[in-house]
């Protein structure tokens, strides 16, 4: 397939089914566009659901920025049993009654996970150790020890505890920034109580500003193919900056501009007298430099 003039380049909200890869959803994606020109933003492991932005066309330049955000899952832990991967995929590795845990000592243990926090990426994630993922060497035998990193938990609240015996169900809510690991986030919750925990369920619900109200299934989108355009994509994921036009014309040659305020420290969306999406700029001093041109 190439990448034909009548495909409209933007993005498509995919609401993940379960059991599919991040690369299946992709596949799917290029057959249903009629190009290869389709990437994704944010993997999700295959028992994930929820919210995947594929990039079309032009678009899969904005999926390296797009990933640079905070997200949304909704989740369940389930305390009483640690996992091999931290989630329901994996080998279970060790058993411990957790029926006595209280609503109160669960709330207290999620106290110290919220906020800025230093967490210790799950071991069988995407991260490369000594250029080979994580995961790999976890599936070859290997003890793999990951460095913490700095992320924020905006929110870790709890909508729902259901006991089992001697398992203990704690469905949350969690919003935070991009390289975080909910996994871990239940892989802690379960290790500070003394009974282990894993990931139960996982549904991400946001990235950005896109959520599940942008996202259709991939039966949805084989009838109705939505595409959200350039223009509406960038208006919404960044700042936004209207050019005169001959400040337009300099943006489409990639010219630094001059003697100008973008009114935002970060990556800003600059768009001609039309309301077209040209290019990504940011703010050095006084002057504004391109980031990527779109046109």
């Amino acid at each position: 397939m190439s990448d034909a003039p009548e495909v409209t380049p933007g993005l498509v909200v995919v609401d993940k089914p379960g059991g599919w890869t991040s690369h299946d959803v992709v596949g799917r994606g290029r057959r249903l566009a009629g190009t290869r020109k389709v990437g994704h933003a944010g993997t999700l492991d295959p028992m994930a659901t929820g919210v995947l932005l594929l990039g079309i066309g032009r678009a899969t330049r904005l999926l390296g920025q797009l990933q640079l955000t905070d997200k949304a899952y909704d989740a369940t832990i389930r305390l009483g049993q640690a996992t091999v991967t931290e989630d329901a995929e994996g080998e279970v590795v060790s058993t411990t009654p957790a029926g006595h845990v209280t609503d109160d000592e669960i709330e207290a243990a999620l106290v110290p996970l919220r906020g800025d926090i230093s967490q210790v990426p799950s071991a069988v994630s995407a991260i490369k150790v000594d250029g080979q993922r994580a995961y790999a060497r976890v599936r070859a035998g290997e003890d793999v020890k990951l460095a913490a990193r700095p992320v924020r938990i905006e929110e870790l609240s709890v909508s729902a505890i259901r006991r089992t015996g001697d398992l203990v169900d704690v469905d949350v809510h969690v919003e935070c920034t991009t390289g975080t690991y909910v996994r871990a986030l239940a892989r802690d919750l379960g290790d500070s109580l003394g009974v282990g925990g894993h990931l139960a369920m996982l549904r991400r619900t946001r990235v950005g500003p896109f959520s599940l109200q942008h996202a259709a299934t991939l039966d949805e989108l084989a009838d109705d193919w939505q595409v959200i355009g350039l223009d509406t994509v960038t208006r919404l994921a960044f700042a936004s900056y209207d050019l005169t036009q001959e400040q337009a014309d300099d943006v489409r040659f990639g010219r630094t501009l001059t003697s100008i305020d973008l009114g935002d420290p970060g990556k800003v969306a600059l768009f001609d007298p039309a309301g077209t999406f040209l290019a990504l700029y940011e703010q050095r001093g006084a002057t504004a430099r391109p980031v990527s041109v779109f046109v």
